[in-house]
Formats: C-alpha cells, sequence, structure tokens
C-alpha cells in the first residue's frame, strides 16, 4: 500500500509538470525519470541540459525558447572629430533566453569611422602621415552622407603591394573588423581615394603616396584596429579599382 501511494504522488507531482526554471536551480527538482532512463531525482531548470539531469519530459513541458533582440540601431556618429576613431550600433534584448535556448547575441558593434569636420565646421582631412585605410563597405554610407555637400570629383584608385603587416590583422574576429584577415603579404590591395577623405586643396588623400614612386616604402594602418598596421609599395595610380571586392579598401 505505501509503494502504490509512492507511486501516486510520483504520478502528480514528478516530472517538470508546474516547474520550469531560469539558470541553475536545485530546488526546482522531481523524483522521477531522468532523460538518460535514471530514476531518482531530476531538475527542470534552465541548466539540466548541459549537466544531463533533465527529468524525462522536460523538453516537451519546458521547450527551449532562444533570445530574441531587437533590430540594429543605426549607426551613431565618430566618436570624435578629425581623427581615425569608432562608431557605434545597438540592439536590445526583447526576450531572454528560457530553458537552455540559445543565448543572446552581441548587443553592441563598433566600427572604424572618421569624420572630416571638426567642431567648429572646419574640413580637416589631411594629407601627410600613414594611410587610413577602411572596409570598401564603408565608402558607401559615407558616401550617401556626402552627396548633398561634396562635390563631384570621383578621385581615383592607388594600387599597392603590400610587404608587411602586424598579426593583428589576421586574429580580428569582430564583426565589422573581419575585412582585415584578407590583408596578406605579397598581395595587391586596391585603395580608393574620394571625397571627403580626399583634400579638396591637393586632391589627394592622407599617405596615398600620390608623390612618390615604387622604391618608396610607405605605411597604413587600418582602422578600427590600431594595432593592424604594417607597410606597402605603390604599384600605380589608376582611374577605376580592379582589385576582387575582398582586396579592395578605401582610404578614410
Amino acid at each position: 500500500l505505501l509503494a502504490v501511494l509512492l507511486w501516486l504522488v510520483n504520478l502528480v507531482e514528478g516530472g517538470c509538470s508546474g516547474k520550469c526554471c531560469k539558470g541553475r536551480d536545485p530546488t526546482c527538482s522531481s523524483t522521477d525519470w531522468r532523460m538518460d532512463r535514471v530514476f531518482g531525482t531530476c531538475f527542470c531548470d534552465g541548466t539540466c541540459k548541459h549537466t544531463g539531469d533533465c527529468c524525462y519530459d522536460y523538453t516537451q513541458v519546458c521547450p527551449a525558447q532562444p533570445c530574441i533582440v531587437s533590430e540594429w540601431s543605426p549607426w551613431s556618429g565618430c566618436a570624435l572629430q578629425c581623427k581615425p576613431t569608432y562608431r557605434v550600433r545597438r540592439r536590445s534584448i526583447e526576450r531572454e533566453p528560457m530553458n537552455g535556448g540559445d543565448p543572446c547575441p552581441p548587443l553592441e558593434e563598433k566600427a572604424g569611422c572618421m569624420e572630416y569636420v571638426s567642431y567648429q565646421g572646419q574640413h580637416c582631412a589631411q594629407t601627410h602621415g600613414p594611410a587610413f585605410i577602411t572596409t570598401l563597405e564603408y565608402n558607401i554610407e559615407r558616401r550617401k552622407r556626402a552627396l548633398s555637400t561634396e562635390s563631384e570629383d570621383a578621385g581615383f584608385c592607388m594600387e599597392f603591394k603590400l610587404e608587411s603587416l602586424s598579426q593583428q590583422c589576421t586574429m580580428e574576429t569582430q564583426p565589422h573588423a573581419r575585412w582585415m584577415q584578407y590583408l596578406r603579404e605579397g598581395y595587391t590591395v586596391c585603395v580608393i581615394c574620394q571625397p571627403p577623405a580626399m583634400n579638396s586643396a591637393s586632391h589627394s588623400c592622407q599617405g596615398d603616396g600620390t608623390d612618390f614612386d615604387g622604391n618608396k616604402i610607405l605605411h597604413w594602418q587600418a582602422v578600427g584596429n590600431p594595432r593592424c598596421r604594417g607597410t606597402w609599395r605603390k604599384v600605380q595610380r589608376v582611374e577605376q579599382c580592379s582589385c576582387p571586392v575582398v582586396h579592395s579598401f578605401v582610404f578614410i
């Protein structure tokens, strides 16, 4: 009779019925069959799948619900003016993950950028110093913003042969900095010089090597990761770039 009563109690209170707990909760348990077919204490908390001690009905009663996030906000402006820096975009959590569902992805992303107008409204593009480069994708957004204020100067394309680069370039994994992984020693890359990076007086971009021949070692730096930098030699100046997209960049 006692055994029957215990069986009835387990039947009513066993499994995960009425129990679905967040995180690791040792009190969120029952006495019933586990998913690994062992009878005893089983759990219905958010980590039981990782520890292998879920009650047999956990996946049915407490289905996994992944994190849901909002759409990305628009990109912010550059954090600083007249020097390489970063811009930011963010998103928010609309639903927290439940029952071992996929965790939330990053809620903030940063990407390199540079503004060419100071807080006083003065144009501040330079022509000396290392070349600052970024992904060709950035130029699409920049050109959209500049259409109403910049001249129609189409600019030009400069081809370089990469001589050296730091190991930080190939180790970069941030979503908007992965373009740095395509920088390789010995490769020929194309870099576009266009407004607003182009100096209106000299019609050149900082570090583009316009005044040097191919024997001159020139320095470049990736915007978004100051540790990704190296050297290259100028190959030629052309009107239109012909490099593959992954080997095409823009002076910033």
